[in-house]
């Protein structure tokens, strides 16, 4: 049977383990995947591009487990009612192919996105950073700002987003933590002003430029989220050209990150590297740090087992029947007939 894992009960799960707990204890499985990553078979996401929105699907696998994600990007699903990510994975059995998960990753995947740039921060930000700009107060905003608060020691954020109410939002669901101070800011620029690391994590499909080089002050660390698919950025190209880049699988940042600006030789370093403690990271205090983040389907391998082991420890889910049970494993044409096993969903908790 495969576990499965619908919306309530990762809710469930979330609320049972606490979100900064929770990031905290996937940072660390996302880091521990990243110092393997040569064990891993992986490739670029295969993407499907309109005008307004994409659909990717996402594989990779190592000798044991198999996992994919199906996500969309759509900006204009909040005019409609619907988010603008929405995702679900797989995590399957190399040596059978056997799917053990099926779960819903909208959620876990806002988690997995914050844990991402907390393992990337722990590696590259300067150590007394303290003061956060998050430049797009969206769906995202919320895991972003407590992931650096929970674990990285950030006390002060300055947020900003186009749209007022996107922050008055913000602003609530962190009223549950007042040990950290939020700021509104009036602009980017303002939000930016003094700041140790600044996330942007906006959701136009557009070449933009959230962050111009008049911006950029000795020694930030950039967590650039949101420029992920071709045509869109975030970051002006001078401000990648005076900083030193940070990638996860540099031929689909070339493609989907705000470097796919920059001729195909515009030297990057694979995080992973700098992890695994091959490859320097920050270089010195004054350095300008960049990670062109895209979202790698390694992440998304890290949180498939961990919601699947921490699913398991408290028996959450459901059991369904999402592949036949082979009584004959050369007979499938059984499945037809009247009085054969149909599929079954049990709710394990």
């Amino acid at each position: 049977m495969t576990r499965f894992v619908d919306v309530p009960t990762m809710s469930r799960l979330v609320q049972d383990i606490g979100v900064p707990r929770f990031i905290g204890e996937l940072a660390d499985a996302i880091q521990q995947d990243f110092v393997r990553w040569p064990e891993f078979d992986k490739s670029a996401r295969v993407a499907n591009h309109s005008e307004i929105g994409v659909i990717e699907l996402m594989p990779v696998s190592n000798a044991k487990r198999y996992a994919f994600k199906y996500v969309n990007g759509h900006p204009s699903n909040t005019t409609r009612g619907l988010y603008t990510v929405m995702a679900f994975g797989v995590l399957a059995e190399v040596e059978t192919g056997y799917p053990v998960l099926l779960s819903e990753l909208a959620v876990a995947t806002a988690l997995r996105t914050c844990a991402t740039s907390l393992v990337a921060a722990r590696a590259l930000a300067r150590p007394d950073a303290r003061r956060m700009a998050l430049i797009g107060n969206g769906a995202q905003s919320e895991f972003q700002a407590l992931a650096f608060h929970s674990h990285l020691g950030i006390e002060e954020i300055a947020v900003y987003d186009v749209d007022a109410r996107a922050t008055d939002k913000l602003v609530r669901n962190l009223s549950a933590y007042p040990s950290l101070k939020i700021i509104r800011a009036g602009s980017t620029a303002e939000a930016v002003r003094g700041a140790d690391i600044v996330t942007t994590v906006t959701a136009d499909k557009a070449y933009a430029t959230i962050l111009t080089p008049g911006m950029i002050e000795p020694g930030m660390h950039i967590n650039a989220i949101g420029g992920d698919c071709p045509g869109k950025t975030e970051l002006h190209a001078d401000v990648l050209r005076n900083a030193r880049v940070f990638v996860e699988y540099e031929p689909q940042t070339r493609i989907e990150g705000d470097i796919q600006q920059l001729p195909q030789d515009f030297p990057v370093v694979d995080l992973w590297r700098v992890l695994a403690g091959t490859e320097t990271g920050r270089q010195r205090a004054d350095q300008v740090t960049v990670f062109d983040s895209v979202g790698f389907a390694l992440e998304d391998y890290s949180t498939l087992r961990y919601v699947h082991a921490q699913t398991e420890k408290r028996n959450l889910g459901m059991s369904v029947e999402l592949v036949p049970w082979a009584e004959d494993p050369k007979d499938l044409f059984r499945h037809t007939r009247s009085g054969a096993s149909h599929a079954v969903m049990r709710r394990v908790a």
